[in-house]
């Protein structure tokens, strides 16, 4: 190990024999380099050119102040030690040279082992602090590289440690979380107890609070994800108690455990609701037939003109549920019928293009204008009506959140081996509280929605390999992009 001693002294005599007593009684195997600098201003550039582990400074220099010295010798060679020589020492001029960070002084009628034995603590002081810091180093690497959110909270809950991963979840860098109320900054007000209480019994019982679960919402982010917790305690020097936290984002998961649930549980009632469907549509038929005829027989009848008007409205408005029945009957049998789909080329820019001519006249009727940006050339391997079924669900949606006018635009793009297809409309957005349900079977904002057109969408493109993902701002739109692989 190589071992740097920086001497600043302007008595050249006195340079060489400090020198030549620290080489005599270096030890076997180690390896010494002692540079010698004449004043001031040659020791700081020594100190930034070549660095030092310990330097023997005169507090008389021609130039400079030997107390004075010190906070920039250790700020140009950081973890290092400095020791000051000096011919006289009151005990004022001891305090504030310890003060400004002196590892000792020695006074000019030293003697050689004691010289030796101040230079070897400090140099054995300044090894101690590399090394504790790059073991620092190593340790925040670590931190900095797992895939798992790592944070140490002090007694009051405010941020010390946040690594990459807790920073990325958060939208904030980690040097900006530091200091900051973890719980009061990233946590739903609703998991605020829980949480609060699972800290204090850590610190408190001195054991590990495991399987924590809350939700973790990103700075300006519109919902929470899910994190599960395992909190410890651990006593800092000084005493301060932290708890370290390790968590594990398991917002997919749940997300994949709910639909598969929700995809069991419509499986169950599909075999209920095909033998079912033949029943229901028979009285279904009939009472609209029956609705026909009643409307035929009213215009025979002689009442006044606005008593015909007012049974028809009410035969109109019977006539209206029971087509809204028959199509929430056709969506479920779609959405829990387990069938296959077909493996042909499709050119989703013609796709989508055929569905937006199919409803300009509903978007012109609204004030909205159509706008299309289509990649040329875009093919995919797929299931051409049900990627029709998809597209034209998505555009209906967004053609019926703009009720007052707006713009529809439709992307089609490659992405890699995927392809990207993007609705967007300028309605009012949706509500981030209820965001994380709409593609949840039978939930729905509309008047007379059925809450099952995006369930299928998602069943759809779940079929075809793909993902689904939904972007909204309340006040400035929606965009729903769908991304599906190629196939081939």
């Amino acid at each position: 190990m190589t071992s740097r001693v920086l001497i600043v002294d302007d008595n050249a005599d006195l340079a060489t024999t400090l020198r030549d007593v620290l080489v005599s009684a270096k030890a076997e195997g180690d390896s010494l380099v002692v540079d010698v600098a004449e004043s001031g201003e040659s020791a700081l550039a020594r100190a930034k050119e070549t660095g030092f582990d310990v330097a023997l400074v005169d507090v008389k220099l021609p130039d400079a102040s030997g107390v004075d010295l010190i906070r920039p010798l250790r700020d140009a060679s950081p973890n290092s030690e400095v020791v000051l020589i000096t011919g006289f020492a009151s005990m004022e001029a001891a305090i504030a040279a310890l003060r400004a960070g002196a590892f000792a002084m020695i006074l000019k009628s030293f003697r050689p082992d004691e010289l030796v034995t101040t230079v070897r603590q400090a140099l054995t002081k300044a090894r101690l602090q590399r090394e504790r810091e790059e073991l620092e180093r190593r340790y925040r690497a670590v931190v900095d590289l797992t895939d798992v959110v790592v944070i140490a909270l002090d007694a009051q809950d405010k941020v010390a440690l946040f690594n990459r991963k807790a920073a990325e979840l958060a939208g904030v860098s980690p040097d900006a979380a530091v200091g900051r109320d973890f719980v009061r900054a990233w946590i739903p007000r609703d998991d605020h107890a829980r949480l609060g209480e699972a800290l204090a019994v850590a610190r408190r019982g001195r054991r590990v609070q495991s399987d924590i679960e809350t939700g973790f919402v990103a700075t300006g982010a519109a919902f929470a994800r899910r994190v599960r917790w395992h909190l410890g305690p651990a006593i800092e020097e000084g005493g301060g108690e932290i708890v370290y936290g390790i968590g594990i984002d398991v917002t997919e998961r749940r997300a994949l455990e709910k639909r598969a649930a929700d995809a069991e549980a419509l499986s169950a009632m599909g075999t209920l609701a095909l033998n079912l469907a033949h029943e229901i549509r028979n009285p279904l038929n009939a009472a609209k037939l029956q609705l026909h005829l009643l409307g035929k027989d009213v215009d025979k009848l002689s009442p006044e003109a606005e008593t015909r008007a007012s049974l028809h409205r009410r035969i109109s408005i019977v006539g209206d549920e029971i087509a809204r029945l028959n199509r929430l009957l056709s969506e479920f049998l779609e959405l829990a019928r387990p069938r296959g789909i077909a493996r042909e080329p499709v050119h989703v820019g013609e796709l989508v293009g055929s569905v937006l001519s199919f409803e300009r006249e509903s978007a012109e009727a609204r004030g909205v204008r159509i706008v299309s940006d289509f990649a040329p050339g875009v093919a995919a391997i797929g299931d051409t009506e049900k990627l029709r079924q998809v597209v034209l669900n998505l555009v209906v949606n967004a053609l019926e959140a703009m009720k007052d006018g707006g713009v529809l635009t439709a992307r089609v793009a490659p992405d890699g081996d995927r392809i990207v297809i993007a609705i967007e409309d300028t309605g009012p957005g949706i509500d981030p509280a209820v965001r994380a349900q709409v593609f949840d079977p039978f939930f729905t904002t509309k008047e007379a929605g059925t809450g099952l057109g995006l369930s299928i969408v998602r069943k759809i493109i779940d079929q075809h390999g793909g993902d689904i993902r939904l972007d909204s701002e309340l006040g400035v739109g929606t965009t729903v992009r769908v991304s599906i692989p190629t196939g081939r």
